[in-house]
Formats: structure tokens, sequence, C-alpha cells
């Protein structure tokens, strides 16, 4: 499978079993107190004031992350700070990094001292405080440095447990071949989609709209929040609530996707195998609903299709922009960090300074979580190569800034994520139920959550 590091957030549910999530579920009991300030159980307490200073002190860095080319970035850092070394380690991507991660934090040893973090898998390592609470470190001084979406996801269990790396703002990739064939515009509205795909259909029964991933957990979430949905809704460190039966923005998503697969104008199919890039470039789906990240992973895996994509903002439900991430990497410090203050001085820089965001941008081919970039006239300007002519940054800042607020992860969403497959994916067919899959699967992650401890309102 080839793909960017920033299109985990949105694949790590079909690569994740029920048994290797529950291995991954932090119960309640081991959870520490939020009002512990204490930087390593007991000792020394945080001093913000010392983050800055640790800079100029000699020091060693472990940072586990999966993302190819960050040594660029890093490289920046230690020419900057020559006295602080950085030592980068890929223990495996996304799944394989929590399995062995979670496994180190309760053995109490073999933890990095920094580790890049997806968004949804945050909260479920926040809650054990096993991670630093940056708060107590400063860090929450760079809030307006990072957009709201971003800074919201690491914004959990009742303190700051990472430092936003990269975004993935939705947009709409589109053919404009095909639209140009059917004398068709993008889409505004999912009314307009489903209207595109019955044309799609008249056209050439073997083409489709765009295509549906039974197995994909993340998209859906993304799909369900960029509808307005907020069907996970957490209240503390112990309380959860799971409303997917009946919270409005689900039922949209339910009625949105189940009328196409109706109509048979959406094809449903595993993705990011070789098959489905063929079917990419081939020209057999319209759209494609993907996060900012995209550009690269098409550049990558069907260069032939240079100049073919074109990038507009997502529909919605009246036109007006409306969008949700749809993938994204925090950067964290553990309690097992020997040197906490010069973790968190890293873990600030390499995604706040101004030299760092652009290189995550430029060299690592991230989205960015920053403003600073976002706002820049010379960014949202920049003409990317496989879309010729346009000025795809415009549409992707623009989503950003309607990423849809207030969206929450459960802190076992990992777990929740692992069996969309067997509820959720049993009904993305033509004709199938997902109004029922939404309560099925409603039903057992509430189960899971009462016998992990938690308050399932």
């Amino acid at each position: 499978m080839n793909a960017t590091p920033s299109t985990v957030g949105r694949r790590i549910s079909r690569g994740l079993t029920a048994v290797t999530a529950a291995t991954l579920a932090l119960s309640l009991a081991a959870c520490g107190s939020s009002d512990d300030k204490s930087d390593d159980k007991g000792g020394k307490k945080a001093d913000p004031a010392a983050v800055a200073n640790a800079l100029d002190q000699p020091a060693e860095i472990t940072f586990w992350t999966w993302v190819p080319n960050i040594e660029k970035t890093v490289a920046l850092f230690e020419k900057k700070y020559p006295k602080v070394k950085v030592k980068l380690v890929n223990v495996g991507q996304s799944k394989d990094q929590y399995t062995k991660l979670q496994a180190a934090l309760k053995a109490g040893n073999g933890a990095p001292d920094v580790a890049q973090i997806e968004y949804f898998a945050l909260p479920q390592f926040a809650i054990t405080k096993e991670l630093v609470n940056l708060a107590d470190y400063g860090s929450a001084s760079l809030q307006d440095k990072f957009t709201p979406s971003a800074w919201s996801q690491v914004n959990v269990a009742g303190g700051i447990y990472g430092i936003p790396q990269d975004t993935g703002p939705m947009a709409m990739f589109y053919r404009k071949d095909i639209l140009d064939k059917l004398g068709a515009t993008p889409p505004k509205t999912w009314a307009e989609v489903a209207e595109l795909g019955k044309k799609i259909k008249s056209a050439n029964p073997g083409n489709f709209v765009t295509y549906v991933d039974q197995g994909d957990a993340g998209t859906a979430n993304s799909m369900i929040w960029q509808q307005d949905g907020k069907p996970y809704q957490v209240s503390g460190e112990s309380s959860a609530a799971v409303k997917l039966k009946d919270d409005a923005g689900t039922a949209k998503y339910a009625a949105t996707w189940g009328s196409m697969l109706a109509d048979k104008t959406v094809d449903a199919t595993p993705s990011w195998n070789e098959e489905w890039w063929q079917s990419m470039g081939a020209g057999k789906y319209a759209l494609w609903m993907a996060g900012a990240w995209a550009p690269a992973v098409l550049q990558k895996n069907i260069p032939q299709a240079k100049g073919l994509w074109g990038v507009a903002p997502m529909p919605s439900g009246d036109g007006a922009p409306a969008s949700a991430e749809n993938g994204g990497s925090s950067v964290a410090v553990t309690k097992q960090a020997k040197n906490k203050e010069a973790s968190v001085a890293f873990a600030q820089w390499l995604n706040s300074d101004p030299e760092a965001v652009k290189s995550l941008n430029t060299d690592v081919s991230l989205f960015p979580a920053t403003k600073m970039l976002l706002d820049d006239p010379a960014f949202r300007s920049t003409e990317l190569p496989y879309f010729p002519g346009t000025k795809p940054n415009e549409v992707f800042a623009q989503m950003s800034a309607a990423v849809r607020p207030n969206w929450q992860y459960l802190p076992f969403q990992v777990y929740a994520n692992s069996i969309f497959k067997d509820t959720i994916g049993q009904a993305l067919t033509p004709g199938g139920d997902l109004p029922g899959a939404l309560s099925k699967w409603q039903e057992r992650i509430t189960s899971f959550g009462k016998e992990q401890g938690f308050t399932m309102k």
C-alpha cells in the first residue's frame, strides 16, 4: 500500500483487529489524577521557565515517528540547537507503534521521550496520565498559533497532551474530464452529488460518482463530522456517551450514503490497494472526498493522471462551507522522558517554529496545523504541479477554516474503529440497513466502554 504518513489517520481502522484494539484499551483504573503536576510520578514539579533554557544544555531525545523525510526538519533543529541530539526511531506505523508504546508505558520503561500520536488515538493515551500534561510546561500559550480544530484535538482529558503537527481538512477532488463530458460542474451540495451520480451511471453503467470503503471507519467518522454530527461525547476522564443512533448529523450521513448506495451510484469497495488505484487512474470514480494530504498521494500513485484532477470545497447540505478533519497527528511527551524540559521544547519547536512548519510542509508533505502558514499568501497561492494552473491550497485553507467545531473522539476510539467493518461495513451495500447498523455499532462500543470502567451515559 503506497501512501504518505498523513493518510494513516483515515486508514488505521482497516488494519486493526478488535483483538488488537482491545489490547490497546486503557482501563479507568489506570488513570491518574488530572491535578497531578508531578512530571515523574512523585519527583520534581513541572517548571515552564526551564523549557526554553533546556535547549542550551546537553540532552538526548528519542523520538518515535513513522513520518518519511522528517529527518530533514529534525536536522534543522539540531543545527539551531547543537547541544540537543534527537534519535529518530520507526517502530512501525500507527497501530504497530501504539501497541509497542502501550506495552512500554505499562511496563514503566522502554518508552520514547517523544512520540507521534494521531488525534483519534491521543485520548486513550492521555487518560492514563502516562503522557506529560504540556499545559504544566507552558504549552497552552501556543494555542493561538494553531487552528481551532487542531488545538481542540490535543486539548483532552483535562489537559494538553500533544502539540499539533499536521491536519487533514477534507476537500473534494474531482475528475475534470468526466465532468466536462457531462457538461457538469463540481457539485456544491450532497443533493447535487446524488444527481451527478445518476448522470454518470446513465452515461456509463460501470462508473460511479465515488466509492465507500466498508472497512474505513476513519473516513466514515469524518463524513459524520462533516454533516455536523457529534456522536461521541466525553465528560472528564470517566464518563462518555455514544449517540450514533440518535445524533442528527449521523442520521444525515446515513441518509446521504444510504440513498446513493440504493441508487447504485456509489461503489462499495476496499481502497488503497492496487486495483483501487487502477480504478482511480482509469476514471471509474468522478469524485474523491479526502484530506488535504491527498495531492502527494495522487502524484505518487497515479502520476499519469496529472492535470485531470481538480480541487473544490466539500459538498454540504445547503452549499455553505463545511468540512471536517480527515487524518493528522500530534507530538506528545511521555512521562518516561529523561529530560522532559528538552523534550517539550523540541515538540514545541518542531510544530510551531516558522522554519520547522515550512519544512514539514515542503520537505515532509504534511498539511499545516498552524495559522501562520495557512494565512500566508505565498502558501495559499502556491501552484501544486499535479494541478497545473490552479491553487489548491486556497481551497484547503478555506476548508480548514470551515471545519465543524466541537468534535470529540472517545478514549477508546481505536476499539470503536476496529469493529466498524463488522457493524456499519455490513450495511454499506445497496439496500443496507444503515440506521440498524449504527445501533449495533453503538451497542458494541457502549458495552466495551462499560467493560473498561467508564460510566456510559
